[in-house]
């Protein structure tokens, strides 16, 4: 889909010296640079994008966006070149407005999500809930655009120029609502920033990403943007009460002057007052404002209802009916690498896939699995390379005190040695075994089933590879659970 060219102020920018261009496009990367393209040079984490201003020039770029420091480390080649020059205190943030200046539409109705752990889940279901009711509707996230209009991503929360593009193309396939994540990088990154949101979520608050973020602080303070800088005044925040930091978020909404949804097992807006759990699902008992109702969840693991019961929030918030909204409770499938049922062995044993991986989300699928299970529960955990490595031995901590048999395997090492990584998961679960091969590994954690029994392999989820060093080898949890019980009960190659 072409776009006609605008004037720097139809994007909202000012050059230096009062300079007016025609803009062509719009870039990050140098190499995507056409003749009349703006070319965004951001500060990055090893290497600021004005490094790249040259290349982009050569290239006929119209229009350099960037800051204070961008500007000087290119100043030589900028003086000598007709380019405008805008020079924005944050660019990132001006980068998102002018994207969706750029681009000019997205879905009429767009929530976003935040917490450590549960946005996937959130927002896919918050758009099976439109679906069911009707609606043409997406989620964006860690899995890609996904429901009636679909495209790959990735990044949870693609930079501007993509992500104003997907929604844009969304709106244009005729999509009416769209449920996003909002992740730590991309709040801080200012990607959200020119998205017009109806409602904003809030999931929990557990350790993760402080590879990045400087403190735990940082990290609470870059999802708190998503309540203090990105959803307006006149949104709705819907909140995990139950949340430690729940508290914190709420305060920050309301100081905003934003409506509030509370959601919690007390004193909540909507309150999930019980649970039952069978070896299929759950049944649940939810009161909203005097309504009482009970229904049943095809889904596995407790944690699961209070992400169904967010999403729930977020569909309300939106101006549906909450009588309507429950009564597509029962119709929500599983999200897929999130506790998904992967294969089932002939004496009944279950294989099982989540994503967790941070501590919290290890101890929190294991302990929400084990209502479900008449046997042991058998975890496969491992943790990834390059990233934050003090939550690795919490992380083996988590699975050697909630699973009966603990199984410690590689888990995307990227260019660290992945023997260091597991003796560091290891630290937490002396007593597990440890098996560097992760298709060999699962491999014995279903052979290790009996009936009644359960395998959670943690870590990957919906991931369809495996990344050792630069290279990324084709690997998918589910399916190599499929394989393992085939072969173990005779089925065939």
């Amino acid at each position: 889909m072409g776009y006609p060219p605008k004037s720097l102020a139809e994007l909202g920018l000012t050059a230096r010296g009062g300079r007016e261009v025609q803009v062509t496009g719009l870039a990050v990367d140098s190499r995507e640079v056409r003749q009349g393209t703006l070319f965004a040079a951001m500060p990055g984490t090893k290497v600021h994008g004005a490094s790249y201003i040259s290349t982009a020039l050569a290239q006929g770029a119209s229009a350099i966006l960037t800051d204070v420091e961008g500007a000087q480390l290119a100043a030589e080649t900028l003086e000598a070149s007709d380019a405008a020059l805008i020079v924005a205190a944050d660019p990132r943030q001006a980068l998102a407005y002018t994207a969706a200046l750029w681009f000019g539409r997205q879905p009429e109705t767009v929530v976003a999500v935040t917490g450590t752990n549960g946005k996937t889940s959130v927002a896919t279901f918050t758009r099976m809930i439109w679906q069911e009711l009707g609606q043409r509707a997406v989620n964006l996230g860690t899995t890609g655009v996904e429901g009636d209009w679909q495209a790959p991503s990735r990044h949870t929360t693609p930079e501007p120029i993509a992500l104003h593009r997907m929604l844009a193309d969304a709106a244009g396939a005729g999509v009416e609502y769209a449920a996003m994540e909002a992740s730590s990088h991309g709040l801080e990154q200012r990607r959200l920033d020119g998205v017009q949101l109806k409602a904003a979520g809030f999931t929990n608050f557990t350790q993760d990403h402080l590879d990045y973020h400087a403190s735990f602080e940082a990290y609470f303070d870059a999802k708190a943007g998503l309540f203090a800088r990105v959803l307006p005044e006149d949104g709705t925040a819907v909140i995990n009460i139950d949340d430690p930091r729940g508290v914190d978020m709420l305060a920050i909404a309301k100081a905003r002057g934003q409506q509030v949804i509370t959601v919690g097992r007390e004193a909540a807006d909507i309150c999930l007052e019980g649970q039952r759990f069978d070896a299929t699902g759950q049944e649940v008992r939810i009161s909203h404002r005097g309504m009482v109702r009970q229904e049943r969840l095809n889904l596995i693991g407790g944690f699961q209802a209070e992400n169904v019961l967010l999403a729930a929030g977020l569909v309300i918030a939106c101006g549906a009916d909450a009588g309507d909204v429950f009564d597509m409770l029962p119709l929500l499938g599983t999200v897929r690498g999130r506790m998904q049922l992967a294969a089932t062995r002939d004496t009944g044993a279950a294989v099982f896939v989540d994503y967790a991986h941070t501590p919290d989300a290890v101890s929190t699928a294991i302990q929400a699995l084990r209502p479900h299970v008449m046997g042991k529960l058998v975890a496969i955990v491992g943790a990834g390379g390059d990233r934050d490595t003090s939550k690795r031995p919490l992380m083996g901590r988590a699975a050697a005190q909630h699973a009966d048999l603990v199984i410690v395997t590689d888990d995307n090492p990227r260019s660290e040695d992945p023997a260091s990584i597991r003796a560091a998961v290891l630290a937490g679960a002396p007593e597990a075994l440890e098996v560097g091969d992760r298709a060999e590994a699962i491999l014995r954690g279903v052979d290790a089933l009996g009936p009644g029994d359960a395998l959670l392999i943690l870590g990957k989820g919906h991931e369809s590879g495996q990344t050792v060093g630069d290279t990324v080898y084709p690997f998918d949890d589910a399916e190599q659970a499929s394989v393992a019980v085939a072969a173990l009960d005779g089925r065939g190659s």
